[in-house]
């Protein structure tokens, strides 16, 4: 795929962009983005062509022929959209967030749906496997939305690995990476860290994340190569399960603070027992407008 114009260079940053406004919300997955985009298994396989060959190619061809192995200009592309959009957009899903929750989570409860469908719609041939994977995935990313947040850990071997687990389920299509380290305990560890620049701990995790990335994106490589429609249909599933952590209602039931992060554990509820302006008709539109996104954005892709 090296061969794309400059406007088709602008559309990859724009989907890096909805990819990086993805992985702000705690329970949306930048990978459902990615796969809804029609790049999923692109990036999959520019990540997998990164390893230590690579010194060799750029010490015998230089680094022209390193830069196309690695897919370099899709590469830079996209990590351009999701750097934008995670200083840029995350402010204003910040304030969504805060403000107009049950319209956000509706919008993005829409998006997901929609997902399902069209994630699903990619696998060819049905059978009891296939059925027993989407309810395997479906299960288990429901019982995953369902854990209570860990308290504050500490130490740099752990936070090696929910790095690791982190960018693995950034990757997953139906589970945010935000989301893993709320439930690990790291999430707050690693905002400070960042405040404070602590590079201990950034350094730890940034290479827990590198080697998460290399790992697993060779793990669903050879998924796809070998049972691409099994691999679909758990991520369908996933995606399914994951649609109970983003549903618009909630009721809270604590807030546990982790230094000046607060997280709160709530239970879904029906809108008509909300505790607010359950806004069901702004909250359908909302949702409306996700999910005829998801087949704007496969009309663009399946166009090209």
């Amino acid at each position: 795929m090296g061969n794309r114009n400059f406007l088709e260079y602008v559309f990859i940053t724009l989907k890096g962009m909805a990819m990086g406004a993805a992985d702000v919300v705690p329970g949306v997955s930048g990978g459902t983005i990615a796969f809804i985009s029609g790049i999923y298994e692109e990036l999959i396989t520019a990540i997998n062509n990164i390893n230590l060959g690579l010194l060799k190619t750029w010490r015998t061809n230089g680094f022209k022929s390193v830069w196309k192995i690695v897919n370099g200009n899709f590469l830079l592309a996209l990590f351009t959209g999701i750097f934008i959009s995670l200083f840029s957009l995350a402010t204003l899903v910040s304030w969504l967030l805060d403000n107009q929750p049950v319209l956000l989570w509706s919008f993005f409860f829409g998006l997901v749906l929609a997902s399902v469908f069209f994630v699903g719609k990619e696998i060819k041939q049905w059978n009891l496997g296939i059925v027993f994977s989407l309810i395997m995935g479906a299960l288990v990313a429901f019982y995953i939305t369902t854990l209570p947040p860990s308290d504050n850990i500490e130490s740099l071997p752990y936070l090696f690995i929910s790095g690791a687990l982190a960018v693995c389920a950034m990757i997953l299509p139906g589970i945010s990476g935000a989301f893993i380290l709320v439930l690990l305990g790291s999430y707050k560890t690693i905002l400070d860290a960042v405040h404070s620049r602590d590079f201990a701990v950034i350094i730890t995790v940034a290479l827990g994340a590198v080697f998460g990335l290399l790992s697993f994106a060779r793990l669903l490589k050879w998924m796809f190569t070998h049972y691409k429609n099994i691999t679909l249909a758990i991520l369908t599933g996933f995606i399914l399960g994951s649609l109970n952590k983003i549903w618009p209602w909630k009721r809270i039931l604590e807030t546990k603070v982790f230094g000046n992060k607060t997280v709160v554990i709530d239970t879904n509820t029906s809108p008509l027992n909300y505790d607010g302006d359950p806004q069901i008709l702004y909250a359908i539109i909302a949702a409306l407008i996700g999910f005829s996104l998801i087949f704007i954005l496969e009309r663009t892709a399946s166009k090209k």
